[in-house]
């Protein structure tokens, strides 16, 4: 039998995570009292049963703070039964942001004040965190690619990927991402928006690409980027890193960076080694 136990950041798709898996033929359960758990798992695991495959979901309204988390592992592995964590995260700024977008009360009541009890939720979390199998950051992710992460890992059964890329390209006119962790410049490359019939195209055709491209310097930088990343990689996976954004910006996100951001994703695709996502931030900023 294979058990997931799903849990992770209140905001963070959880939720979302629970219906994917629902829909790929897992039993799924949801805030079951932690109190019963050890009695469901031990009705599951009777020999005539034809559940094969359980999602049990879990946040922060279970008994995190009082340690009823780690007794309840306990007693699962006393009854002989492997489990495996899934932790759904993304960055405070973002969790907030859709905190507010959908107007929720959070969990953790703080007054009102959704940071606060973001922070608290993260503090109390923690260690459940370091001990998943599995950390997916939904930060940048669509629910696609949320979906196809899923799909990949408990139906097609491939390796994890435990660092996520996402690939950014965007205007340094809107401002910085606040979610980057590698920013790069393209502001030295010729601008095609002055060029009249470039101007309204952006960096996903092939005219404003081949321009782009067409200066030495373009494809300089992109070798240098690659070869810079191919080091990091590794590394930020034997740190124990999670999330790596990239991003590529040029005045207003929509023709240099976009081209060059789209060269790097094509450079590290089919790796193997780490998820990749490709985000064009302001292309239709201003459209």
């Amino acid at each position: 039998m294979r058990f997931v136990i799903v849990t992770g950041m209140s905001g963070a798709g959880k939720s979302t995570a629970m219906k994917m898996l629902e829909d790929a033929g897992f039993y799924c359960v949801d805030n079951l009292p932690l109190a019963l758990v050890p009695t469901f798992t031990e009705l599951i695991m009777e020999q005539n049963r034809e559940i094969t495959k359980v999602a049990l979901g879990m946040d922060i309204r279970s008994d995190f703070a009082g340690g009823g988390v780690g007794t309840m592992l306990a007693q699962l592995k006393e009854q002989g039964l492997s489990y495996e964590i899934l932790f759904l995260d993304a960055q405070d700024t973002v969790l907030l942001k859709r905190y507010k977008e959908t107007r929720r009360l959070h969990p953790i009541d703080n007054k009102g004040i959704i940071e606060e009890s973001i922070r608290k939720e993260r503090a109390l979390l923690k260690d459940l965190r370091n001990q998943a199998d599995y950390v997916i950051d939904t930060t940048t992710l669509l629910t696609r690619q949320l979906k196809e992460e899923l799909d990949r890992i408990f139906v097609k059964n491939e390796a994890y990927n435990s660092l996520m890329i996402t690939i950014m390209s965007f205007g340094f006119k809107n401002g910085i991402p606040l979610e980057a962790d590698l920013v790069f410049d393209v502001r030295f490359l010729p601008n095609p928006f002055y060029i009249d019939e470039l101007k309204k195209k952006t960096g996903n055709d092939k005219e404003v690409s081949d321009y782009v491209m067409s200066f030495p310097e373009a494809g300089q930088f992109l070798d240098k980027l690659a070869d810079m990343v191919r080091f990091l990689v590794p590394n930020y996976i034997k740190e124990g890193k999670y999330r790596l954004v990239i991003a590529i910006g040029c005045t207003g996100g929509k023709h240099r960076s976009i081209t060059l951001a789209n060269a790097l994703y094509d450079r590290m695709k089919d790796q193997g080694s780490y998820g990749l996502t490709l985000v064009h931030r302001d292309v239709k900023v201003g459209v």
